[in-house]
């Protein structure tokens, strides 16, 4: 039987707006949490799947997306207590500003922290900004009523003077100052897209010294925080649908890698392999999954392995079921084309992908679909583009129910597309496993 009581301390990591270093702050508290023994189990509101990697990386455990958009609040707060039921603390990391939703604040942190009515801690960007920041905090604390910001850590701080004046912010607002950390250009992260290097850093360590020096830590994952309300009581017995079939999985830390956690575990049994190095064997699968990554990264590689690309076009054409998104899909293609040429991939989808400098164009967001009387969520996050746009077989739709171009390719037992799907179904029954 699962229920909250298991759990020890449980808050939320947001802000007033994106770049205020609640990422930052919040892989830090994970790694200082767990440096100190404690279990640590990591969440992140929406659908980002590169910061999971970092949550994991300092965690030793897969995070988990909170999505009001792609998931019912239900599922949302099932999920949250299956998957945190036996750690000592749950740290969510938000998205964005506390309040950016894909409609207003639908689908926000905001939301999210109602839905699972757990305490946020507010982080905030104090570089240039003392007194001025008692407006900012009330209008936060102030805005919505079920949405407990339980106290504030306060980023970029110039000096011990600069907090003092900060503390004072917090002490007339009658809220819990949890403490900063102070300006330190070493800690700034560059863009994501440059490369995706979880491991232990100079960087890091620093990190982990000047929270565990300037934060209140012990406060934070104490006692004294508040914890769940009452909607929690009647989570129980908990099932949670199992498809039953074995999936054979390419992965790889940089080319392959993003995946929701609990698609995986929905899985009866997952194997995988590398397409940079190894050759799939198909022997007992019913699903082979192509997720998403940066392939274009790594051309090369790909491309030597020849044998790994023949396999994968040979089990296509003889009927073999493929999902494949985003990235997995480019590995698909006839080809992908950069600045340096021209790279031949699985061949089994008839289409040219590029990934040339002067062709990158954001494409991002939510994403819905029908296909096939169910209707299908996801997300989209990308630069590269088709050479040429290819017909989709339905209309893909945003949030707001308006349409997109992003399209949904169907070839014998293949689905490919863009979009990063929640919850992979196949034609095989559901079952339900028991806890």
């Amino acid at each position: 039987m699962l229920t909250f009581a298991t759990m020890k301390t449980a808050f939320m990591i947001a802000a007033p707006t994106s770049g205020s270093g609640k990422t930052t702050i919040a892989r830090g508290l994970m790694a200082l949490f767990t440096a100190k023994g404690r279990k640590v189990q990591p969440f992140k509101c929406g659908p980002d799947y590169i910061d999971t990697k970092f949550h994991e990386a300092v965690c030793g455990r897969p995070s988990i997306n909170l999505d009001t958009f792609m998931a019912t609040p239900e599922h949302v707060r099932d999920i949250f207590v299956h998957y945190g039921a036996e750690a000592d603390v749950c740290i969510v990391e938000g998205m964005m500003g506390l309040f950016d939703g894909y409609d207003r604040d639908k689908g926000s942190s905001a939301e999210i922290a109602q839905v699972l009515d757990i305490p946020v801690v507010l982080v905030v960007d104090a570089k240039s900004a003392a007194y001025s920041m008692a407006p900012l905090l009330s209008g936060f604390i102030h805005f919505r009523e079920g949405v407990r910001i339980s106290g504030v850590i306060f980023n970029k701080v110039g000096s011990e003077r600069h907090y003092r004046m900060l503390q004072q912010v917090c002490d007339d607002l009658q809220i819990t100052c949890y403490g900063y950390l102070p300006k330190d250009v070493s800690l700034e992260q560059g863009s994501r897209y440059l490369g995706l290097d979880f491991s232990e850093t100079a960087e890091s360590r620093r990190l982990i010294e000047l929270l565990e020096t300037h934060v209140d830590w012990a406060h934070l994952g104490g006692e004294n925080i508040p914890t769940l309300g009452t909607k929690y009581s009647h989570t129980g017995n908990k099932t949670f649908p199992r498809w039953e079939y074995s999936v054979l999985l390419a992965r790889n830390a940089e080319s392959f890698s993003f995946v929701y956690q609990e698609a995986l575990d929905r899985f009866a049994s997952v194997r995988t392999f590398d397409p940079e190095t190894d050759v799939p064997d198909f022997e007992g699968i019913d699903l082979l999954m192509l997720p998403g990554g940066y392939p274009e990264k790594h051309l090369e590689p790909l491309v030597r392995n020849e044998a790994c690309r023949k396999a994968i076009r040979d089990f296509a054409e003889r009927g073999g079921r493929i999902h494949a998104e985003c990235g997995g899909m480019m590995y698909l293609c006839e080809k992908i084309v950069n600045d340096e040429g021209e790279y031949p991939m699985c061949g089994v989808l008839p289409y040219a992908i590029t990934a040339r400098k002067a062709d990158r164009r954001l494409s991002l967001g939510y994403r819905r679909f029908m296909l096939d009387g169910r209707e299908y969520r996801g997300h989209e996050f990308h630069y590269t583009q088709f050479v040429s746009a290819p017909d989709s077989i339905v209309q893909v739709y945003n949030a707001k129910g308006e349409p997109v171009p992003t399209p949904v390719l169907k070839y014998k037992n293949v689905l490919a597309s863009y979009t990063h799907l929640y919850e992979v179904r196949s034609e095989k029954r559901e079952v339900k496993s028991e806890e």
